[in-house]
């Protein structure tokens, strides 16, 4: 990705730690930290919302532009915590990099199309590796790996690690048999019957139970 395509997110050193983060929260503002490479670890704040915005698009394999107080890093997205309930945002951790120096991360696999397969023959398409390790410079990483599901025509077809093409200049880690997709046969759903349950037991657990009462007031 070239240097002017790379989204921006503009950042400010943050000093405040601990409990009262929460009050930054509260002011509409994101914290974060920056680490990686020439950089120790910096806690930093940004707009919630203009964050928010961008980082929607961003993946974990996108480089971006961190600038801290006009300071520009490259770096990587490596952790977002979210809010359980409204899923907002509570605190972002970039890795900042040397396009000069390859490193290893993870890409997720998108699959796309659809498995003739699924509609020719009953079959169930079931996925396995979302994402595969990849070692190369950080501008060459790719947003995703789109797999297409065309191929699986019959019961059994797959996909796998080598059937995924690299980026020139990167390199995939993953076994090349590791599964990406297969496709197995639909089972039919049974009828199950529901067995009456038997009510005897209960009746004679509240009549003992009363017995014992009776005896206690004889």
């Amino acid at each position: 990705m070239d240097e002017m395509e790379r989204p921006v997110i503009k950042a400010e050193l943050r000093t405040v730690t601990g409990k009262q983060v929460g009050a930054l929260r509260r002011q509409g503002k994101l914290p974060g930290v920056i680490y990686g490479h020439h950089v120790s670890p910096t806690p930093i704040i940004m707009d919630l919302r203009e964050a928010s915005r961008i980082l929607s698009g961003v993946s974990a394999s996108t480089l971006i532009t961190l600038q801290v107080d006009g300071i520009e890093h490259a770096a990587l997205v490596r952790e977002r915590q979210r809010d359980f309930i409204r899923r907002t945002l509570l605190h972002v951790d970039f890795q900042a990099v040397s396009l000069t120096e390859k490193i290893r991360t993870r890409v997720n696999v998108v699959l796309t199309g659809s498995a003739p397969a699924v509609k020719d023959v009953n079959g169930v398409v079931v996925s396995g590796l979302d994402s595969l390790e990849v070692e190369g410079l950080p501008q060459d990483l790719p947003e995703r790996f789109e797999v297409d599901l065309g191929s699986l025509v019959n019961i059994g077809d797959g996909l796998y690690v080598r059937d995924v093409k690299a980026p020139s200049g990167m390199e995939i880690l993953d076994s090349p048999d590791e599964m990406i997709a297969i496709v197995t046969l639909a089972k039919e759903e049974e009828e199950v019957v529901a067995e009456p349950v038997a009510e005897e037991p209960e009746v004679i657990e509240r009549g003992k139970k009363e017995e014992e009462e009776e005896e206690e007031e004889g």
